[in-house]
């Protein structure tokens, strides 16, 4: 990840842009003139900047025309080329974009440069005979509406290359789940129906919200997360608050529905138990589920910390064709997702292997903290110390200290009972 802020541009931000295409100049091209790309950003555009030490060191500005928007220059200072930023850019501006209802973006570039790999690596494809790079997104007309309504979005995508570890999950999901949903036809020729839904179980913190998110960014479908807590409030209640919900989803001709901590809307039923209440919303949600699977291109993820306290009627193959296991990671997984998070300031003498041993037992979101305390110790360091040249980066010693004031999320009782919901669940 690059080592600068990405944000939206502000008025105040011009002078330095114009400083950064001047000092680019026709190494990066656009076949919009400076003077086009200066209005448009007056005119209040969409556009981004990266920021590092207080300078802008690139900048992405488009304008927009219905649903379609071009992006009239992408520059990056010489210092900062290489690091992801071009592409961070556009993926931050294709998120303002979206949320204005443009479904086609579009760059021309004059010749073949630098920012071809930029725009491949966010997504954009090179039609023939010109250099015209551009992506479709995945909403139809009208449906940008729809999803912002849900609280959903189109999400960067990348994450999927971005969960660091978790090989035998990913591989899991990328056969079972990603394939057949991207190849339906190659899948249909073998006789594989494409997943409509799926559960991810295991203990809290493993990285199931990630996985979710994950195959959303993976296939490039919207990703809409339900809130059973959020939708209680709701004048209707609970049930009513559902089928509205899942209403609104049928309007969506493609996307990935996340529902966590799905036992709180679907626990276990009680034998001679009265309609109504808990019971009444798992009914509900039994009914809901067959409609939304008659599309092949929606996906229904549920996770849960407790597979044992659904009921059983709600992970019958019929409504659920995938239980999944998301455990803590191994040492592999460890170390992959170490080098991920201090890799991200540059720093090449700390030593992962003690950073795995000092983590056993630990989740993504455990190195994850530890990692942000390591790192916010070395700044808060070099902001004490004064020093005008700083070294970048927790040490091995910031690490293990924050690894050693951290509490993990699983037990090994939480352990023993994952190994024995994996005999008795998985089906994947």
């Amino acid at each position: 990840m690059p080592n600068a802020l990405i944000r939206e541009y502000h008025d105040d931000d011009l002078e330095d842009v114009v400083r950064l295409w001047e000092q680019v100049g026709t190494s990066q091209g656009s076949s919009f003139t400076m003077g086009e790309c200066i209005a448009a950003l007056r005119a209040d555009e969409p556009a981004v900047v990266a920021v590092s030490s207080g300078h802008v060191v690139a900048a992405a500005v488009s304008t927009v025309s219905g649903e379609r928007a071009w992006v009239m220059r992408l520059a990056v200072d010489a210092d900062h080329r290489g690091k992801r930023l071009a592409s961070g850019c556009l993926i931050e501006l294709e998120r303002l974009l979206v949320e204005q209802g443009v479904r086609r973006i579009s760059y021309v570039l004059p010749d073949e440069d630098g920012l071809v790999k930029a725009l491949v690596n966010a997504g954009y494809e090179r039609r023939p005979a010109v250099g015209l790079y551009e992506k479709v997104e995945s909403l139809g007309p009208g449906e940008s509406g729809v999803l912002q309504r849900l609280g959903g979005r189109l999400l960067p995508p990348d994450l999927w290359d971005r969960l660091g570890g978790m090989e035998v999950e990913k591989s899991i999901l990328e056969r079972t789940v990603v394939l057949p949903l991207s190849q339906p036809e190659r899948a249909a020729a073998h006789g594989v129906t494409p997943p409509r839904a799926l559960v991810l179980f295991g203990p809290p913190g493993t990285g199931k919200t990630s996985f979710a998110r994950g195959i959303a960014s993976r296939l490039g479908w919207p990703f809409v997360e339900i809130f059973p807590s959020r939708l209680a409030t709701d004048a209707g209640g609970l049930a009513g608050a559902l089928r509205d919900t899942f209403a609104s989803l049928a309007e969506l001709e493609r996307v990935i529905v996340f529902i966590d901590e799905v036992e709180e809307i679907a626990p276990q039923r009680e034998l001679g138990s009265a309609p109504g209440g808990a019971h009444g919303v798992t009914n509900e949600l039994l009914k809901l589920i067959p409609t939304f699977r008659e599309r092949d291109t929606r996906l229904l993820v549920c996770a849960t910390n407790s597979v044992r306290s659904l009921d059983s009627a709600f992970l019958r193959p019929g409504r659920f064709d995938l239980l999944i296991p998301v455990g803590p990671p191994d040492p592999a997984a460890r170390q992959a997702i170490w080098s991920v998070h201090v890799g991200r300031s540059g720093r090449e003498d700390v030593d992962l292997d003690s950073l795995v041993a000092a983590s056993d037992t630990f989740t993504p979101a455990d190195i994850e903290y530890a990692a942000r305390r390591a790192a916010q110790a070395a700044f808060e360091r070099d902001v004490v110390d004064g020093r005008e040249t700083p070294v970048a980066g927790a040490s091995t010693d910031d690490y293990l200290v924050a690894i050693r004031g951290v509490r993990p999320t699983v037990t090994a009782e939480m352990v023993a009972m994952f190994r024995e919901d994996i005999a008795r669940y998985a089906r994947g």
